[in-house]
């Protein structure tokens, strides 16, 4: 595995690269590596004949400071883990290379209503610092393909609408969910909880189960309401939201026909720690 750390180095190399015919595979990630990131890292072999993926904690994507403090960082497991994987190029950029003028007066990307819903709503900022971050790198790596996880549904429609907005030939290829066990969502945020809060945290995937056993055509403000409560008393602190939602655009579902594709999203805090999934509707 080769490791940068300069934007134009690894931009320089890989287009040599390119213009030799070689297609690039792009995994971005903030670092904390578990089976899921591996996951996408497989699928980027599978898919390109070079795979790149990068380590950078954004700080322009968390609306909450304290967040920002305590998300994990563990670069020398993060390192063996990719090796390992056979992931073939590392970008490990600082701050200052990503943002080199800075975070102020940073741009301003138009993400229409994916801004104002869900996590959107509950993050004001998160989206932009999304989109920041993703300009820049896409613009560093300019892959052919892109793999992102299917648990961030909302931002991989955000990072969509951003390759658009662009105008890049970027394919952008999400990977599916990766589970432990327990039917919790394999996520950098876990390793924050404790084993029991790890336990009471599959509840998330239960009761989405549940919504997708139970679901019938007609009004689904019971459904979702019945879920938030299930979802505290299994010892979740908060619920922030527990949504149904048309799967292709994400614009809430509040009358289903029985027809329309629909996906349902949830997150909730539980010991301090927000935790976000979402699941397909197999009735719908």
């Amino acid at each position: 595995m080769i490791l940068f750390k300069k934007a134009d180095e690894l931009t320089k190399y890989l287009r040599t690269k390119s213009e030799n015919g070689l297609s690039i595979g792009f995994v971005p990630t903030m670092g904390a590596l578990h089976e899921g990131h591996i996951q996408l890292i497989r699928a980027c072999k599978s898919g390109a004949a070079l795979c790149v993926a990068s380590i950078f904690v954004n700080p322009t994507q968390f609306n909450d400071p304290q967040d920002f403090a305590k998300y994990p960082v563990t670069l020398d497991t993060d390192l063996l883990a990719l090796e390992q994987a056979g992931c073939d190029i590392l970008f490990l950029p600082g701050v200052a290379e990503i943002y080199s003028e800075g975070t102020d007066r940073l741009p301003v990307y138009d993400l229409g209503y994916l801004e104002t819903i869900l996590e959107g709503f509950h993050r004001p900022g998160h989206f932009q610092g999304v989109c920041q971050v993703m300009d820049r790198l896409l613009g560093i790596v300019m892959p052919d393909q892109l793999f992102m996880g299917k648990k961030d549904y909302q931002q991989c429609m955000v990072v969509k609408r951003l390759i658009m907005l662009k105008h890049w030939p970027i394919s952008l290829l999400p990977v599916p969910t990766v589970r432990e066990a327990s039917g919790l969502a394999m996520s950098s945020r876990n390793k924050r909880l404790n084993e029991m809060q790890k336990q009471q945290a599959a509840a998330l995937y239960t009761t989405l189960t549940q919504i997708g056993q139970s679901i019938q055509p007609g009004n689904l403000s019971q459904l979702t309401a019945t879920a938030t409560q299930a979802i505290l008393q299994a010892g979740f602190d908060k619920v922030d939201y527990i949504a149904l939602c048309d799967a292709d655009t994400l614009t809430p579902v509040t009358n289903w026909d029985g027809h329309r594709s629909l996906v349902a999203l949830v997150a909730a805090f539980i010991g301090g720690v927000r935790l976000i999934d979402n699941m397909p509707l197999p009735g719908a």
